[in-house]
Formats: structure tokens, sequence, C-alpha cells
């Protein structure tokens, strides 16, 4: 009788303290993830596996039921377990990340990968790149006058094994993506804009002398050589993507129509946006955007009013590695950027991404409830 006080006063609290809106706005880019998920592999599972046509969409739903029970469990603890907890997490998962080369799967060239019995074919990455942005911040507002940069160098230092790892996958987007949301984290923790221009520059020179002068990384310059002349690699996929969402139009060619699901791999993952242009039109993706930029809007409101240094550096780290994410997965689909292999955050296919866009959401609500100061 006493627990079930207990649970119900625990949830009572978490439910008044709940920023409501961006629970909404979460909950209904699952929603849309499963409607695009139906759509987008019944023929995949038909066709390709000879199998149930609801088998990926039976996963996806399997993989939203962990994802928002994750998001819940991450958004109810209390800040300082929220803490100590991801400190652990980042370190059982960072060492999964460098299990990787060694014992992970590779696909098509790239080992990103670990099958491990209990947790069959998952990214540690995508689980990691919560826990980054929260000792990022820590590292960030750490106060001590006599050593005030020393904080920037230390938060290069954590994120450096990290991009390392990922670079030797290789895996190029996730590698851009911790790196860019490191810099804007800097960039908002007040760092002198002199410093912070010329370790960019340092930094840019650096990967541009990896990128031309070791044969590991000759696969970027191949990448951005045939997104600027299409003749002179690969371009499949990126323009089957492409010609879908201008054969999709303005209003799409309808539900079912679309057939670039069946000719490119990973639609349903890495094109999911040309999935859905090409069947419910570009109106659709300027719908989705919109959604995305409300996140925003109403998580940058949140932080506006916080006044621990901190908290505003997780919650905007978060938000923002969605944010970009997002960004970089439309921009691949539009060719304005070239192929990454990124998913769509809350929408595409895939256990990992959805458990750790869930983790990201869990942390945005915990922080952003009333009560947090």
């Amino acid at each position: 009788m006493l627990d079930n006080k207990l649970y119900n006063n625990l949830y009572f609290n978490w439910w008044r303290n709940l920023d409501k809106t961006i629970l909404m706005i979460i909950i209904l880019l699952f929603t849309l993830g499963l409607l695009f998920s139906l759509l987008s592999t019944s023929l995949v599972a038909s066709d390709r596996l000879n199998t149930n046509n609801y088998f990926f969409f039976l996963k996806h739903c399997l993989f939203i039921l962990i994802g928002i029970s994750t998001m819940f469990f991450f958004s109810i603890l209390g800040k300082n377990k929220l803490f100590f907890l991801s400190y652990i997490l980042f370190l059982i998962f960072f060492v999964t990340l460098i299990l990787v080369p060694f014992i992970g799967t590779e696909v098509k060239g790239s080992k990103r990968w670990l099958d491990i019995f209990f947790l069959p074919r998952f990214q540690p990455i995508e689980i990691l790149k919560p826990f980054i942005i929260i000792l990022i911040s820590t590292a960030l507002t750490f106060e001590n006058k006599n050593y005030q940069y020393i904080k920037y160098f230390v938060s290069f230092l954590l994120i450096l094994p990290i991009i390392s790892l990922l670079a030797s996958q290789p895996d190029i987007g996730q590698t851009i993506l911790i790196f860019f949301t490191w810099l804007a984290l800097i960039f908002i923790s007040g760092i002198n804009l002199y410093l912070f221009f010329s370790f960019f520059s340092v930094i840019l020179f650096s990967v541009a002398s990896l990128i031309l002068f070791f044969p590991k990384f000759q696969y970027i310059l191949i990448r951005i050589t045939s997104f600027f002349d299409p003749s002179s690699g690969n371009n499949y996929q990126a323009e089957k993507a492409s010609e879908a969402i201008i054969s999709g139009g303005f209003f799409g060619k309808g539900i079912g129509e679309g057939v670039l699901k069946n000719k490119v791999p990973e639609a349903h993952t890495d094109y999911i946006v040309s999935v859905i242009s090409e069947e419910f039109g570009a109106i659709m993706i300027f719908f989705i955007l919109l959604i995305f930029l409300i996140f925003l809007f109403k998580i940058f409101k949140k932080i506006s009013y916080l006044k621990n240094d901190k908290i505003r550096l997780i919650i905007f780290g978060c938000s923002i590695i969605i944010f970009f994410q997002f960004l970089v997965h439309l921009g691949v689909n539009i060719r304005i950027l070239p192929t990454t292999g990124m998913t769509l955050p809350f929408l595409s296919y895939g256990g990992s991404s959805i458990i750790g866009s869930s983790i990201l959401a869990g942390i945005i609500l915990n922080l952003t409830k009333k009560n947090i100061s």
C-alpha cells in the first residue's frame, strides 16, 4: 500500500512538472516514424526476405516501446542520479565502442556494429552520444579562475578518442556530428572567439591533411569528389533518392505508390526523407521540418529561464545534436551534402537510433521540468 502511494506521488510529481508540449512533439515524431516504417518496409520484407510483410514494422514497434520506456526512465530520475548514471553508462558504452574494431560486425566496408547475444546488431555510438554531451557539459562548467582555458582542452580530450574510433570504423557522419556538437557547446559556453576560431582552423587543417595524405581516409575524398562531380564515382543511392524527391513533387504520388524503397538498400533508415517525399510530397518534409523547429524553439525557450550553466549546456547539447542530425540527414537526401549514412532521429528504422534518440529525449524532459533550477 505504501509502495503504491510512493509510486503514485512520484508519477504525479513527474507529470505535474513535465513540459507536456515537448513530450507531445516527441510522441508525434515517434508516431510518424511508425507510419512511415509501415509504408516503407512492408514490401521490402515480403520481396527481399520472403517473410511477413510486417516484419520490420513489428520490430520498429518493439524498438519504439523500448524507446518510450527508456525515455520515461531517464525523465523521471532525480538530477544527481541522472548525472551519476550517465557517467557509469558513458564508461560502459565507451568500452563497447573500443570493442567494435576487434569484434564488430562489418557491413559494406564499415565496422560500426556489435552483435552481443542480448543486444543483436547495435551501434554503440548511438547510445553513447547522450552521455558524451553530459560529460562535455560537466567539463565546460568546471569553475577555476586560474585554469579557465584548461576546461576546453579537457573537453577536447574527452571527444578525441571517440572521434578517433569513429573515424577508424569508418563513420565520418557520426565523427562530424560529435565534433560539431562539441564546437557548438564550447561556443555557447563563452569561449574567447579568437581562441575558438584559431582552434577550429587547426582542427580543420588536421582533418584535411588526414583525408589527403592517409589512405585509410581516402574514401572521404572519393565521396566528396563524387558529390561535386557525379560522373566520378558511384552515386546510385543519392541519385535515386534525388529522383524520388523530384518525382514526388509538392503533394506526392500517394501512399504506397513510391518505388525508392524497393530500389535503394536501407531506404527506410538513411533515405527515409526521400521515401516520405516521394509518397507524401515536399509538403510533408516541410511539416516535419516545422515540428523539429518548434521542438528546438520550445527547448531554447526553457533554457532561457534556467540559471544552472551545466543544465543549460546539457539541454542545449541534447537538442542541438538531434537537430544537427536532422539537418545532415535532410542534406544528404536532397544532395547538398555527401552521403554519410545518417538516420533521421525518432523517425528512421533502427533500434540503436531510436533508443539513442529516446535517451536524449528523456534527458531533455528531465532537465526541462518545472522544479529544475
